[in-house]
């Protein structure tokens, strides 16, 4: 996905939801930069209840101590660190206390990961993690967890491990022995799934549609029969090609939710069938990332075409979409999952 923009603001402007000391409220004291740690929060909010205290008696237990506990950096592991896709207030207090307390960041872009950690007033030191290097980043990396280093592993935008080289260091870790901690939070298929109004119960995530077009082709032929909501990923300069493809594959009355900029300034969410939004991008140049959330293949009981004879069906793909006669048959197939020649078969013994 896109690679978020970091706008330039003081430190002191960052968390306002961190109360900074102030001369007032601490005479005699300077005011400080905010404590971004979870340690910072009060011990209170993490305090047992009366109820708590008399369903263990006798038992000492601090939820505070626990949870630092839980939280605590360990040695030897990796840590897969989801940072913003866009909206820097994304983050997460867990993702911003590893970042600080880990001996080191394998980062997709150490450009990127350095604007944001500047941002949080943080510093670490960083290796190059990314697809062109994986192979001898990955053993650097490894190397130094097997030292009994530990390492936050971070895209630009995101979550590790989706659509990115992190799945194969996360191979690396298991094949030796290594532990792998996921630190959840903001990814750009979850967030357009949930908005999109689709089907979320059963999905498919596809990322982008990789390879030339012949392989692109072959790739939407296998999902055209997936009645689950399907998710790609695809980029400004190549969305009005994908959606044509997928138009002529899947068919113009099948549903996508496309959702541009997730996060940012620019967001934008909208609904239309494959046919219109060709037309739309043929009109309206694209900007920004997207993802598109695809609407899975009708079962044939809740189709439109279900009451419909195959020449009826056919009709209604050259009369009332505009395809012509060899183009409706195709999509005929693919709405009902048989190869074409049967669509041919009843045209001829009607």
């Amino acid at each position: 996905m896109k690679k978020p923009t970091f706008p330039e603001r003081k430190f002191s402007e960052r968390k306002p939801s961190v109360p900074e000391l102030t001369e007032k409220e601490h005479p005699g004291q300077a005011p400080s930069e905010p404590n971004l740690s979870v340690n910072a929060l009060p011990a209170s909010d993490f305090s047992e209840s009366d109820g708590a205290e008399k369903d263990f008696p006798g038992q000492e237990f601090s939820a505070r101590e626990d949870r630092e506990e839980k939280n605590k950096i360990l040695p030897a592991t990796l840590y897969l660190v989801a940072t913003p896709i866009g909206n820097l207030d994304d983050i997460t207090l867990r993702a911003l206390k590893v970042l600080r307390e880990c001996d080191f960041i394998a980062a997709e872009d150490t450009r990127v990961t350095g604007k944001l950690l500047s941002f949080f007033g943080l510093s670490k030191p960083m290796v190059s993690y990314e697809e062109h290097s994986k192979r001898t980043a990955g053993q650097t990396v490894l190397r130094r967890l097997l030292a009994g280093q530990s390492c936050a592993l971070v895209t630009d935008a995101g979550t590790p491990g989706i659509s990115d080289p992190g799945e194969n260091l996360v191979r690396l870790c298991f094949e030796n022995g290594l532990k792998v901690v996921p630190v959840p939070g903001p990814c750009a298929a979850v967030a357009a799934l949930t908005v999109s109004g689709l089907p979320t119960r059963r999905f498919v995530f596809e990322g982008f549609l990789e390879g030339k077009q012949n392989q692109k082709r072959a790739r939407l032929e296998e999902l055209s029969s997936e009645t689950r909501t399907v998710l790609f990923y695809e980029a400004p300069h190549r969305i009005a090609e994908t959606v044509a493809l997928m138009a002529e594959i899947l068919g113009p009355d099948r549903r996508a939710v496309f959702c541009r900029e997730i996060t940012k300034r620019n967001e934008e969410f909208f609904l239309l069938p494959l046919g219109e939004a060709c037309r739309r991008f043929e009109k309206e140049p694209a900007r920004g990332e997207y993802v598109i959330v695809l609407e899975g293949r009708k079962e044939a009981s809740d189709a439109f075409w279900a009451s419909l004879s195959v020449k009826e069906h056919v009709d209604y793909y050259t009369e009332k979409m505009g395809l012509d006669r060899m183009a409706a048959i195709k999509v005929v197939a693919k709405d009902r999952g048989v190869p074409k020649n049967e669509i041919y078969r009843a045209l001829l013994e009607k």
